[in-house]
């Protein structure tokens, strides 16, 4: 499609736009046959990402922020070579890091202009290329080596000779200065060195600074940069998930779109796949944040990934490689055992900004006492370059030392592609046994964790979870995508419940398996870890509540279906029937609730109702409730309900000022508090504005005092009560909440919405409860976790803000106080005050 338009000329130093535009350059060569015999490359500098296509096929991805800026036309010019020849440019009005006005995180900037600065046809001089890296690898180890260390004066006494016997206008003094390096590159460590397996890596996040579109191409111009990469240096071996260099990890969802929008390139690498030298890990979907989706949704991150697989590669993957994310639950562990996983990397751990984790290598035990083999890169990087410098922080930083004596060192560019470098490699080769440096090898994740499992006797094991000390802002920003996740994870296990037990009942319906699998992988891509999380930029955000709505009307569709078939004979009204209504419960234990239901005219009428578990139930003649819910209003302005199992006190703010089980004397909310106390904060973390909320926060705290509309009571009926108000927040918000008690209910409802108009504010709801235990407890996947309730020690009150599921608990020795929700994750606990980020 892009050959077939009308070209302009273009010149050096012309600039393109809008940012997230596509141009199409068409580049003519003509190599001058003077160059027979000689390297030649050519050259594409522009601050956009581009791709360079030959024969309507990608041949490599440019980008000069990844240090990728050349095509190898050819490595020595030959006469059968063609010597003119077109070539089309490929060039994304974006960056490797997206587009951002003023920095990196910022939005980006929609009229930013990207300019291309350089369109030569070069000689490369590969003489001169390895003689600067080899001057690079002995200036480093001269450097930072040490002067207690002779190898560093070694070094630096060849480099010198190197500079001594090289004269720059004579290329054949060049193999003489050559041959100094060498001497020094092969003189070998001894069997006691650590040694370092390089790992080749290309994280490329699914969407974060750009949207999902443009990671599509970044896969693949990362990507054939590999497979070039790997045509020039046959025997290095990748790793996949993500697919990079020397060991790249493929995300199936990443593969997935490379089969489908570059076929040719896809054919390239399912070659490399059968040759070994591509190797598949990583074992789900996507990289998913590893504490928002719910038990359910991580096993579909396993199963989907798992199968993806199987089916491509004929094996699942040994390692769950997740980089990237902010904390890990404690349950992944059994999880990764459930789904054939036993080993685990990752290294976000590193950026934490108040304690330092005290191993790289251990066993990581889960909840239910499940092990996984566990691998942080002592290098605390995922993005090196294979320099002198990184090799020894390997090795210095490991915090195993005696126990293991193998780390891995993941190098290339990454987080917005790129993958590794030519240079990076060649640094590689040459410190692969060098006296004075760690072992460095080209090596593979099985490989590595191989030898780390003969190793393991004397680790140390680290129990439950792996909490990060940053970014516990992601659990609460973007409230709208937090809210679609839980509620598609909740659609999407009723129609399967509901798509089971119709197929059970037996009839012509057909499990919906295609369809249930295009909303699962929808629903996963949004759990990548800059999605879900709400660290991405706002076009992400409108793709992410685009899949959300497609889900829930795909979803509804789905249900309908399964319930006609269900059910489709209670579903026929019958002459003479009174009018009866259709309960279904997906959950599995029985359910005595209030519902709404239509009424003969029109109007909403309420019913209790009592269904089984995982069943269904018609209603014709509602229950009657022991005891009707009584609501009252109280002189000074107060309303109280009792339903018989709870009593609660509000006051005109909506406070909670009183609730207790009837039939006991135990008060919950101590006296002089006030439970539902919305709290607003001030939030401005450090530099992560869309991830942190800082420690600081909490020195800010202002209760939210300007009532809008006071408490009055907007329900009496029996089967419920309910009471509403409204509140200004801060400067320009309002936030109304109706309080709802149904009949033979054990809890209290709080329906609030918020109209949100602050700028770097936070908005929490606190309940003082009047109970004391010195651990809180929450709701995580398919379990629970135990907290501290106080800040005895760096690491507790590093976790100062936390996240849960559907609901976290305080309680003691036969009582206790439970806050639950429907579409939150930040929470808290400290000393005996239940905190909800909103």
């Amino acid at each position: 499609e892009a050959i077939r338009q009308e070209f302009r000329p273009t010149k050096v130093g012309d600039s393109f736009r809008p940012t997230w535009e596509t141009c199409w350059f068409k580049v003519e060569l003509s190599i001058p046959l003077a160059w027979a015999g000689r390297e030649v490359h050519f050259i594409w500098e522009s601050d956009g990402e581009g791709m360079v296509w030959r024969d309507a096929q990608p041949v490599q991805g440019l980008t000069k922020e990844g240090e990728k800026t050349s095509y190898i036309l050819t490595s020595s010019l030959k006469e059968t070579e063609p010597h003119s020849l077109t070539l089309y440019v490929e060039l994304a009005c974006n960056g490797l890091f997206g587009a951002g006005k003023g920095s990196m995180i910022a939005p980006p900037d929609p009229d930013r202009r990207f300019t291309l600065s350089k369109a030569e046809l070069v000689i490369f001089n590969r003489d001169v290329y390895e003689l600067l890296v080899d001057l690079e690898i002995l200036l480093d180890m001269a450097r930072l080596l040490g002067e207690e260390d002779q190898r560093s004066f070694q070094a630096l006494y060849t480099a010198n000779q190197m500079v001594n016997v090289c004269d720059v206008m004579d290329p054949s003094t060049f193999p003489a200065a050559r041959d100094l390096a060498a001497a020094i590159f092969s003189q070998r460590n001894g069997e006691s060195q650590h040694t370092i397996h390089a790992v080749g890596h290309c994280h490329i996040d699914s969407a974060w600074l750009w949207p999902y579109e443009e990671t599509i191409r970044k896969c693949a111009r990362s990507w054939v940069t590999v497979v070039r990469l790997m045509e020039c240096n046959p025997e290095l071996t990748f790793a996949c998930s993500q697919l990079r260099p020397i060991s790249v990890l493929w995300q199936a969802q990443q593969f997935e779109w490379v089969r489908s929008w570059y076929p040719g390139l896809y054919a390239q690498i399912q070659d490399f796949v059968a040759k070994g030298q591509f190797i598949p890990v990583g074992g789900t979907w996507v990289e998913m944040d590893g504490n928002l989706p719910s038990g359910e949704s991580m096993v579909r991150q396993f199963l989907q990934g798992q199968r993806f697989f199987q089916e491509q590669f004929g094996q699942i993957c040994s390692e769950f490689w997740l980089p990237d994310t902010f904390g890990y639950s404690a349950q992944l562990p059994q999880l990764m055992r459930g789904c054939g996983i036993r080993r685990f990397l990752t290294q976000k751990l590193s950026w934490n900004l108040v304690n330092t984790f005290p191993h790289h290598t251990f066993f990581w035990e889960g909840i239910d006492g499940s092990r996984v083999l566990t691998h942080f890169p002592p290098g605390d990087s995922y993005g090196m370059h294979g320099r002198v410098e990184e090799v020894l922080k390997t090795v210095k930083n490991n915090k195993d030392k005696g126990r293991v004596n193998h780390s891995a060192l993941l190098f290339g560019f990454g987080d917005g592609g790129g993958g590794p470098t030519q240079k990076m490699l060649d640094r590689i080769k040459r410190m692969s046994d060098t006296d004075g440096l760690p072992r460095v090898q080209i090596s593979t994740p099985d490989r590595l964790f191989s030898v780390l499992e003969k190793e393991s006797s004397h680790l140390c094991t680290w129990v439950g979870e792996l909490f990060l000390e940053l970014h516990n802002g992601t659990y609460t920003t973007q409230a709208q995508i937090k809210k679609g996740n839980r509620e598609c994870e909740r659609i999407l296990h009723d129609v399967e419940v509901l798509s089971t037990l119709a197929v059970v009942r037996g009839g012509a319906f057909k499990y919906p398996a295609s369809q249930l699998q295009r909303l699962w992988r929808l629903l996963l891509l949004n759990q990548f870890h800059d999605v879900l999380p709400g660290s991405c930029i706002q076009l992400v955000v409108e793709d992410a509540l685009q899949y959300y709505t497609e889900i829930r009307r795909a979803g509804a569709q789905l249900q309908e279906e399964a319930v006609q078939s269900l059910c489709r004979e209670l579903l026929q009204p019958k002459a003479g029937s009174a009018k009866s209504t259709l309960v279904l419960n997906t959950l599995p234990w029985e359910r005595t609730e209030v519902i709404s239901r239509t009424g003969r005219a029109g109007t909403e009428t309420l019913a209790l109702v009592t269904v089984p578990s995982m069943g269904y139930a018609v209603v014709r003649e509602p229950l009657l409730p022991a005891q009707p819910v009584a609501v009252r209003k109280q002189e000074d302005g107060s309303i109280t309900m009792e339903n018989g199992v709870i009593a609660v006190c509000l006051d005109m703010m909506g406070h909670l000022t009183s609730l207790r089980l009837v039939g006991s004397e135990r008060e919950s909310v101590p006296d002089g508090c006030y439970a539902n106390q919305f709290a607003l904060f001030d939030d401005v973390p450090l530099y992560w504005d869309a991830w942190d909320v800082m420690d600081y926060h909490l020195e800010t705290r202002k209760p939210v005092t300007t009532l809008l509309k006071p408490l009055e009571i907007t329900l009496a009926m029996g089967l419920r009560g309910s009471a509403s108000f409204s509140l200004q927040i801060g400067k320009s918000s309002t936030l109304t909440q109706e309080i709802i008690l149904d009949a033979t209910c054990p809890y209290l409802r709080f329906l609030t919405q918020v109209e949100w108009k602050e700028a770097h504010k936070f908005l929490k709801v606190e309940f003082p409860v009047q109970v004391r235990s010195t651990n809180a407890t929450y709701e995580i996947q398919f379990g629970h976790l135990q907290r501290p309730t106080h800040w005895n020690t760096s690491w507790d009150w590093a976790r100062f803000e936390v996240w849960a599921h559907k609901w976290l608990d305080l309680s003691e020795h036969g009582f206790g106080v439970a806050l639950l929700n429907d579409c939150k994750y930040g929470a808290s606990a400290h000393g005996n005050v239940l905190s909800l980020s909103l």
